[in-house]
C-alpha cells in the first residue's frame, strides 16, 4: 500500500492500493524454490483431488439421471400419456437434470457457480429476445400437449388448412392433408386461433338433400331411404348411448373369443403394493367418469338418435329431402359417399325421379 502525505491541507490525501495480482505475484518472487515448488504440488494435488470427485460426480449423476430418465418413461407408458407429450416431458426432464449435474461439477472443480449461472440468464434472455417468435411457438406448443385440443390422428382445420394430424413438435404441428402434402404449421397461431377438430366427436351426423321431382310419392321415398339407413350395421338405431354400449359389450366379447388367458406372475411386495395402489386409482377414476356422465346427461339428454327423412323444401324445379343418421366420426365419409350412390341408384328403381333444373314458360295468344 502505497500512502501520500502533506502538510499543505489543499493537497488531499491520496492512498493507492495494488491490485491483488501485483501482491500475489510479489509474494512468489520472495519464496524460495523448494516453498514454489510444494506450493505448486499441493495446488496440483488439491486440483487432482477436486477433478476425481467431479468426475465421480458426473458418471454417477448420469447413472442417476439415466435411471430417472428410465423411471420416468415407465410411468409415463403405464399411465398412457400421449406420445407426443411424453417425448416433450422427457426431453424436458433430462435437460433440466443434465443442467443440475453440469452445476454441481462445476462447483465442485472450485469454479463460481453464481457466476456462470448469471452468463447463463444473460444469454437466455437475450436468446429470448432475439426469438420471440420461436419462443411463442414453444409456448404454444407446451399449451397443446398440456391442453390437449386435438392428438396425433385427429383431422383438424385450422390456419386455413384440413389434414390429419401426425406429429405434435414443440414448435409446430405437422399434418397430412387429403392429397397427402405435408402442411407444418406454427404452434403459436395453433395455441391463440380457431381449431375445428372433426376427430373430437365419438359420433359425426350425416345429412343428405334428395331432390325428386313435383308429382313423386314422397312417402314412397322416404320409406326407402330410411330403410336402407336402418339396414346399415354402422347407423345408429336408438341413442349414442345405447350404441356405445353395444359395440363395448361386442369388442370384449370379440376379445375374450381370441385373448388366451396367460399364467399369472408371483410379485414382490413392493409390485403388489404399487399394484394394488394403481388399481385403487384406476377404479376411482372410472367412478368419477361415471359420475360425469351421468352429470351430462341430466343437462344434455341422450334424445333418439334414429336415422330420419323430413320433407325439407319445396324448391323452384324439386322437392327436396332431407336424410338425417348418426354414425361414428371414423365411418363418416365412407357412409356419405356410399349413400349418394345408393340412393341415386335406388330411387329410380320405384319410380322415382331426379328433375333438372327447368323453367315452365306460359305464351299467350
Amino acid at each position: 500500500m502505497l500512502i501520500f502525505q502533506t502538510d499543505n491541507p489543499l493537497i488531499p490525501v491520496v492512498s493507492t492500493t495494488a491490485a491483488p495480482e501485483v501482491e500475489n505475484l510479489s509474494a512468489l518472487k520472495t519464496l524460495s524454490i523448494d516453498e514454489l515448488l510444494n506450493r505448486l504440488i499441493s495446488t496440483m494435488v488439491d486440483f487432482a483431488i477436486h477433478l476425481c470427485i467431479a468426475l465421480i460426480v458426473f458418471y454417477a449423476g448420469k447413472f442417476i439421471i439415466r435411471k430417472l430418465f428410465t423411471f420416468t418413461a415407465g410411468v409415463l407408458t403405464r399411465r398412457e400419456v400421449d406420445r407426443s407429450l411424453s417425448t416433450f416431458i422427457l426431453s424436458l426432464v433430462r435437460m433440466v437434470l443434465y443442467f443440475i449435474l453440469v452445476v454441481i461439477v462445476i462447483g465442485i472443480l472450485g469454479i463460481n457457480t453464481s457466476s456462470f449461472i448469471a452468463l447463463f440468464a444473460s444469454a437466455g434472455v437475450a436468446i429470448g429476445m432475439a426469438l420471440s417468435g420461436t419462443l411463442q411457438n414453444f409456448a404454444g406448443g407446451v399449451l397443446i400437449l398440456l391442453l390437449k385440443p386435438y392428438k396425433v390422428g385427429d383431422y383438424i382445420e385450422a390456419q386455413g388448412f384440413s389434414g390429419t394430424v401426425t406429429e405434435i413438435q414443440i414448435f409446430s404441428t405437422i399434418i397430412s392433408t387429403a392429397d397427402n402434402k405435408t402442411i407444418i404449421i406454427p404452434n403459436g397461431g395453433l395455441s391463440t386461433g380457431s381449431i375445428n377438430n372433426w376427430s373430437r366427436g365419438e359420433y359425426r351426423r350425416v345429412d343428405w338433400s334428395v331432390g325428386i321431382s313435383y308429382g313423386n310419392d314422397v312417402a314412397l321415398a322416404r320409406n326407402i331411404i330410411t330403410d336402407m339407413l336402418m339396414s346399415d350395421e354402422r347407423i345408429v338405431k336408438t341413442s349414442l348411448r345405447a350404441d356405445r354400449e353395444q359395440r363395448m359389450e361386442k369388442a370384449l366379447e370379440e376379445k375374450a373369443a381370441t385373448v388366451t388367458p396367460e399364467p399369472e406372475k408371483r410379485r414382490g411386495f413392493l409390485s403388489r403394493l404399487l399394484f394394488r395402489r394403481h388399481e385403487k386409482i384406476r377404479r376411482h377414476m372410472d367412478q368419477l367418469d361415471a359420475e360425469a356422465a351421468n352429470a351430462l346427461s341430466t343437462i344434455i339428454p341422450d334424445s333418439d338418435r334414429k336415422p330420419s327423412v323430413v320433407l325439407s323444401q319445396l324448391a323452384d324445379s324439386s322437392v327436396v329431402l332431407s336424410a338425417r343418421a348418426w354414425v361414428r366420426s371414423s365411418d363418416y365419409w365412407s357412409v356419405y359417399y356410399e349413400y349418394n350412390e345408393k340412393i341415386y341408384n335406388t330411387l329410380p328403381l320405384h319410380g322415382i325421379s331426379f328433375p333438372f333444373p327447368q323453367v315452365d314458360v306460359h305464351i299467350n295468344s
